[in-house]
C-alpha cells in the first residue's frame, strides 16, 4: 500500500526515538531568545561530509530553506525520508566535492528535523508545541554560531543558502564577519517585503484555523486528526510563489486531471478537478507528512521578521557593511523573491560581484532544479572567494 493511502500524522516532525539516519547531535547548554524566552537546553541535528583539515580552514556551512533540512545529499533512507535535496551539488566529484571539503548543514532552530523545534520535547517531557517562542533569524545565526564554536571552527571557508539559508549567511555577514571568508546567497532578500509578509500571514492563518490545531498542541492526536488540512491550504498558497506562471500554464495549463472533469457537475455538485488543483493536493499531502505545522508558523513568522537593516541604520547601511567576497545568485522567473531584490545587495554590497542569474521556468525553486547553472556559479564563487584562503593555509589540495 502506497504510504499517501494512509491518514497523514499529526506531525511529520523527527522526534527522539526516530531512527536518527545520518544525524549527529551537540547540545548547546541554555538560550535566550530576542524575544526574551530562555531555553534550558539546546539540541542541534546536523550532518556533515568529507575531511576537515587540522587547521580547520576547508570548512563549509551550507543553510538550508524553510521546508529544508540537514539532508543535503546522500539517499534516502532509514531517518532520511527522501534524497538529499542538493545531490546534484554536493558529494565527491562534484561542485562542492567532500572529497576535499569539509561541508556542514545543521538543522534551523525551530525547525522539525532534530534541532530543537516546537515538536522536541520541554524539561516537562511534553512536546514545547504552543509553548515554543517567537523566534528570529539572528536567533538562528546565533545557535549557528555556538554550533561553530562547539565544532571548533572559528572561520567558515564559505558560507551559501538559497532563501531564508540566505538570509542566515547574510546576517552571519553583518553580525560576525570575521568569522566568514566567502559567500554565496542565492534567491534572497535583504528585507522581507509586504508582498512576501502578506502571503505568509495568510498561510499562518490557514494553519492556526484548523480545529486540528487545537492551538499548537496537537501532538497526541491519532493520524488523520492533526492539522494537515491548514498545513496543506498553506503549501498550496506557498507552491504557488515557489514556481512561475509560465511554468504552471505550460504544464498544466487548463488541463483536467487524468480520468476527471471538472465540468461532470452532479445535481449541482461539482465535477472533477484541474490538472493544476491535483498538483497542489499532492504538493500539501507531501509535505504534512514529512513537517510540522508549529515548525511552520515558527520559520515563517520568522521569514517575515528580517530585516537586514535593522537596528544597523537601514537596509543599504547594512549591506554596505558587507566586504567579504560575495556571489548574489537569483533566478529570472522567481516571483518569491524577485531579481530586482537580489540586485539591490549585489549593488550595495562592496564585496559583491555583480549578480548572477539563473534561467529558469521554475521559478524560486529553480535553485533545487537548474543544478547545472547553480554549479556553474558555485565552482565560480569558490575558486575566486577561496583562492587566497588556501594559499595560506598552506594546504596543497585545492577546492576541486
Amino acid at each position: 500500500m502506497s504510504p499517501y493511502a494512509l491518514p497523514p500524522p499529526a506531525s511529520g516532525a523527527w522526534r527522539q526515538g526516530d531512527h536518527p539516519g545520518e544525524r549527529k547531535f551537540l547540545s548547546l547548554g541554555g538560550f535566550r531568545t530576542e524575544s526574551g524566552f530562555t531555553f534550558p537546553e539546546l539540541q542541534v541535528a546536523y550532518q556533515s561530509w568529507g575531511p576537515l583539515h587540522p587547521d580547520h580552514s576547508n570548512a563549509i556551512f551550507i543553510a538550508h530553506a524553510l521546508s529544508g533540512d540537514s539532508h543535503v545529499c546522500g539517499n534516502a533512507g532509514p531517518g532520511h525520508r527522501h534524497p538529499g535535496w542538493w545531490n546534484g551539488l554536493v558529494g565527491p566529484g562534484r561542485p562542492i566535492d567532500s572529497r576535499h571539503w569539509f561541508v556542514v548543514c545543521a538543522n534551523v532552530l525551530g525547525g522539525c528535523q532534530g534541532t530543537t523545534g516546537p515538536a522536541s520535547p520541554a524539561p516537562d517531557g511534553r512536546p514545547w508545541g504552543s509553548r515554543f517562542p517567537l523566534i528570529t533569524v539572528a536567533d538562528m545565526v546565533e545557535v549557528e554560531r555556538r554550533f561553530s564554536e562547539a565544532l571548533g571552527i572559528r572561520r567558515w571557508a564559505c558560507m551559501l543558502g538559497p532563501s531564508l539559508g540566505g538570509m542566515r549567511v547574510l546576517e552571519w555577514l553583518v553580525a560576525h564577519p570575521e568569522r566568514v571568508a566567502a559567500a554565496i546567497v542565492i534567491g534572497v532578500s535583504a528585507a522581507v517585503g509586504a508582498d512576501q509578509i502578506g502571503s505568509h500571514g495568510a498561510q499562518i492563518e490557514a494553519i492556526r484555523a484548523d480545529r486540528g490545531f487545537r492551538g499548537g498542541d496537537y501532538y497526541d492526536a491519532p493520524d488523520g486528526e492533526g492539522p494537515h488540512r491548514g498545513l496543506g491550504v498553506a503549501r498550496r498558497i506557498a507552491q504557488l510563489s515557489y514556481r512561475s506562471r509560465h511554468e504552471l500554464e505550460m504544464r498544466f495549463g487548463r488541463n483536467p486531471q487524468a480520468e476527471e472533469d471538472p465540468y461532470a457537475w452532479d445535481n449541482g455538485r461539482a465535477g472533477g478537478r484541474f490538472a493544476i488543483a491535483s498538483y497542489l493536493d499532492h504538493q500539501a499531502d507531501k509535505l504534512a507528512r514529512r513537517f510540522d505545522a508549529n515548525s511552520y508558523i515558527a520559520l515563517t513568522e520568522a521569514i517575515s521578521l528580517f530585516d537586514l537593516g535593522r537596528g544597523r541604520g537601514g537596509v543599504e547601511q547594512a549591506l554596505r557593511r558587507l566586504s567579504q567576497p560575495l556571489t548574489v545568485v537569483g533566478v529570472d522567473s522567481d516571483r518569491l523573491f524577485p531579481l530586482d531584490q537580489q540586485q539591490q545587495i549585489a549593488a550595495l554590497a562592496p564585496g559583491s560581484g555583480p549578480l548572477r542569474v539563473i534561467r529558469s521556468l521554475h521559478g524560486h525553486d529553480g535553485f533545487l532544479v537548474e543544478t547545472d547553472q547553480l554549479a556553474a556559479c558555485v565552482g565560480e564563487a569558490l575558486g575566486v572567494g577561496c583562492r587566497g584562503l588556501w594559499a595560506r593555509s598552506g594546504n596543497g589540495i585545492g577546492p576541486g
